[in-house]
C-alpha cells in the first residue's frame, strides 16, 4: 500500500491458501474476480482520490466464502499457486509482492518454483522479538538459502506496544530478537514495527493505516521498512548488472 500510494504499480499475490486474510485487510473482501480471455483480472484496491499508483490483488479468498475452510492437500495447493502465476493478467507492474504463510511447506516450494524463472528480487523475513519466533525464521532463512533466494532483510514485528495516550513504547515480547538474528546471519535489518491498536483496527476494517495515521510511530516504521527494501532491491540489481 505504501508503494502504491507513492505512485508505483503494485500487485499482491496472496498464496496463504488456508488463511487468506489479504482481501479483508485491504478492504476488498467479497469482491469477485473476473475471467477474461487474458485470464483472471486482479481486484483493484481503492487508494483514495488523487493517488497516482495502482494496487491489484489476487487471493483464494475471493473464490471461497469468508468462513469456508480450504481443506486441500499439497498437489491441489501447488496447482492453484501455479495458476495464480500463469493465468492472472497483472499488466505492467513495478512490484509483485507475494504474501506467504509462515513455514517452509507446499506454498513456499510452489511459489519459489514458479517465481525463479523471473529472477525475483528476494524475500523479506518477518519475525517477532522472542526466541521461539526467531528460531522458526532461522529455518525459513535456511529454506531460502537452499532455494537460492536472496534475502532482502528481516523485520521485527510486534516490537513493543505503543500507548495510544502517551505514545510511550513498552516491549511486551522482549526486544531485539530480529536485529540480533540479522546481525548473526549478516542480513540487512529493516527495522521494528510496534504493536499499535490503531493498526489492528484498520486491518479489521479494511482501512489504510498509513493514510489514516500518517504521523504515527508505526506508520513511520512501516515507511522506513519499505524505503530500506527498495534500496536493497536497487543495490542488488546494480551488482547483478
Amino acid at each position: 500500500l505504501v508503494l502504491a500510494l507513492a505512485g508505483h504499480r503494485v500487485g499482491i499475490l496472496d498464496v496463504d491458501i488456508c488463511g487468506p486474510s489479504v482481501p479483508k485487510i485491504l478492504g476488498v473482501e467479497g469482491a469477485e474476480v473476473e475471467q477474461t480471455e487474458q485470464g483472471w483480472t486482479p481486484i483493484s484496491v481503492p487508494l483514495g482520490e488523487g493517488a497516482a499508483g495502482h494496487l491489484g490483488v489476487i487471493s483464494i479468498g475471493f473464490m471461497v466464502g469468508p468462513d469456508d475452510a480450504v481443506v486441500w492437500r499439497g498437489p491441489r495447493k501447488n496447482a492453484m499457486i501455479r495458476q495464480f502465476f500463469t493465468d492472472v493478467e497483472w499488466g505492467a507492474l513495478d512490484y509483485l509482492i507475494v504474501d506467504t504463510p509462515p513455514g517452509t511447506s507446499d506454498e513456499h516450494i510452489a511459489t519459489c518454483a514458479n517465481l525463479m524463472p523471473y529472477n525475483p528480487s528476494g524475500a523479506v523475513m518477518v519475525t517477532t522479538p522472542q526466541e521461539v519466533s526467531v528460531d522458526d525464521v532461522k529455518k525459513e532463512l535456511d529454506f531460502c538459502s537452499k532455494a537460492n533466494l536472496r534475502i532482502l532483510g528481516i523485520v521485527e514485528n510486534m516490537s513493543g506496544f505503543v500507548c495510544p495516550h502517551c505514545e510511550e513504547c513498552t516491549y511486551i515480547f522482549s526486544k531485539g530478537g530480529g536485529e540480533r538474528l540479522a546481525a548473526t546471519q549478516q542480513i540487512p535489518f529493516l527495522g521494528r514495527v510496534p504493536i499499535d491498536p490503531d493498526l489492528a483496527e484498520c486491518e479489521d476494517n479494511g482501512q489504510s493505516f498509513v493514510t489514516a495515521f500518517a504521523q504515527s510511530q508505526s506508520a513511520a516504521a512501516l515507511q522506513g521498512v519499505i524505503t530500506k527494501v527498495i534500496a536493497n532491491i536497487q543495490s542488488a540489481e546494480a551488482v547483478s548488472a
